[in-house]
């Protein structure tokens, strides 16, 4: 799946131009046009007054989102870009699956939530709410003041972090098809201590050897087509684990398969890509059950 076509998602503060240029490096790989989104959800108009919802302060931000985006689309036309624009009032889920239904964008690029754990329990994480709705990725970008140690552009050094799920394994399809992009790719699999615990030296070796062999065949594919690729098995918490990879990696991108879970044992349990995306100083790309 080629990337022609990006949605950026942004509210400003958290995501900005600078991050948008280091996304630029995607036309090696096709990208030719950007689609810029702003969403202003009610409660954002509501909080920034201390009233209900107020239409003329949401006209405010809109003519202010219209002159940023002015100037952002001014630099990509002189780098020969296409560039399209959305200023909407509404859900911002709701808002960015209509975008990228009547734009076919092939890539969403969304900041870290900024709702509280009791917020995203009672109306759900935004970032789950786009997977289920969309059946393109989502890249999930942070600031660089947040990730400091994080250097080259986002597709320069992935690590797939896999639970042999669908959708993990279907992030190997995606990235192959990012090639140019490339300079070496990770793959990780995180064994659950629970697994190994009182078990022999033996066992836990063989646990480990039938990992490697498996995440070897999948670096096999990466090789023939030409990418660098290395193998890693770690055990602990996945969270935790996946985190301490990236950084001993020095990954420039996450890349998970998305939860499959429903709603309400989401909410309750949560899920290994949504708490990387949401606490990660990493950018994360989640690739959702189903692709188009």
């Amino acid at each position: 799946m080629k990337i022609r076509k990006l949605l950026f998602v942004t509210k400003f503060e958290e995501l900005g131009y600078d991050a948008l240029k280091t996304l630029l490096s995607l036309r090696k790989s096709d990208l030719e046009h950007i689609v810029f989104l702003y969403v202003i959800e009610r409660d954002q108009v509501a909080m920034r007054r201390g009233l209900g919802y107020q239409k003329n302060e949401a006209v405010r931000l809109k003519e202010a989102a219209n002159i940023r985006f002015i100037d952002w689309a001014e630099r990509l036309f002189e780098q020969g870009m296409e560039v399209g624009v959305y200023i909407q009032v509404g859900s911002l889920a709701a808002e960015v699956a209509k975008a990228v239904r009547k734009e076919e964008a092939d890539l969403v690029v969304i900041g870290r939530s900024q709702k509280t754990a009791m917020e995203q329990f009672y109306s759900g994480s935004t970032v789950i709410e786009l997977i289920r709705r969309l059946s393109v990725p989502v890249l999930v970008y942070k600031p660089v003041s947040e990730s400091p140690f994080v250097t080259g552009t986002p597709f320069q050094r992935p690590l797939i972090a896999t639970d042999w799920s669908p959708a993990s394994l279907r992030a190997v399809d995606y990235l192959l098809e990012l090639k140019p992009l490339i300079e070496e790719i990770r793959l990780v699999h995180m064994v659950d201590e629970g697994a190994i615990e009182g078990s022999s030296v033996m066992n836990a070796q063989k646990t480990r050897k039938d990992v490697k062999e498996r995440l070897e065949e999948i670096c096999g594919r990466f090789i023939s087509a030409g990418i660098a690729a290395r193998s890693h098995v770690y055990v602990g918490d996945p969270e935790e684990e996946i985190e301490k990879a990236a950084k001993e990696c020095q990954a420039t991108v996450v890349v998970l398969g998305s939860s499959s879970k429903n709603l309400w044992v989401e909410r309750w349990v949560g899920s290994t890509p949504r708490a990387v995306a949401e606490k990660s100083a990493f950018p994360t790309l989640l690739i959702p059950p189903v692709m188009e």
